[in-house]
């Protein structure tokens, strides 16, 4: 079981350090509004394909509907609540690209980083107990998602008056926790019966899209207009494919 923990933190890292790459991007790598919320709609549309067809169809293989429907709704539920929470101690604004972060507490603005990784984080534990093959495509999928997402944040970080030292020592927190979250993720679920797997996914699932419903859909849309939509459909089909490429 060590091995097997192990890898799922070095899988939940690998997923997770996409993350500090999109933060270096945001702060040395100058781009325009539209081509970030581009960028995000692509990663919006890798995730809820992954969500659908690596996260849900598993959820229901291993627990059936009682697991997936209980799973993906306390998921959403309890992403929700700590969002209102985050967003009233000064965080609402974490992940926008133009500066909106100015005058809300650093705190809330970590934990909300936090927040959002976590669960995809899990996810790539929880694949790696099919079998102790990690679930490829969720890897790709978060990997992508993340840089986009960092990107954005880190950006309007950067121009709310944080410090670059403060901005990558959030990321890197994040992208260890990430990995944390993967392996203590493997080891707390190995053994246990298919129900609670497959609920634990459903679970991560649920938190997954009400995050991206709440957070990166609205800024991509609102940065990069109706072209969004587009994009968001092209990272879908990309996770689609790849999805059914690794069987």
């Amino acid at each position: 079981m060590l091995n097997g923990a192990m890898a799922a933190g070095f899988w939940g890292f690998v997923g997770g350090i996409s993350l500090l790459v999109g933060a270096l991007a945001g702060l040395f790598l100058p781009a325009s509004r539209r081509v970030i919320a581009i960028i995000m709609a692509m990663g919006a549309g890798v995730l809820v394909s992954s969500v659908a067809f690596e996260l849900m169809d598993e959820a229901y293989r291993q627990g059936g509907f009682d697991a997936a429907s209980v799973g993906l709704t306390l998921g959403a539920l309890l992403f929700y609540l700590g969002d209102q929470i985050v967003e009233r101690g000064g965080g609402k604004h974490r992940k926008r690209s133009q500066g909106q972060q100015k005058g809300g507490s650093s705190t809330a603005i970590l934990l909300g980083a936090l927040m959002d990784g976590i669960p995809e984080s899990i996810a790539i534990g929880v694949s790696l107990l099919r079998g102790g093959k990690v679930g490829v495509v969720m890897v790709v999928a978060v990997f992508l998602s993340n840089i986009p997402e960092s990107l954005s944040s880190a950006s309007g970080m950067q121009k709310a008056g944080h410090t670059r030292t403060f901005i990558l020592t959030v990321w890197s927190l994040v992208v260890l926790v990430s990995a944390a979250s993967s392996l203590i993720g493997y080891w707390l679920l190995a053994g246990v019966s298919g129900n609670i797997t497959g609920g634990i996914q459903a679970f991560a699932a649920g938190a997954i899209l009400t995050m991206l419903a709440s957070t990166m859909m609205p800024e991509a849309y609102e940065e990069g207009g109706a072209v969004v939509g587009l994009v968001t459909t092209a990272g879908f089909l990309l996770s689609f494919v790849l999805t059914k490429m690794n069987g």
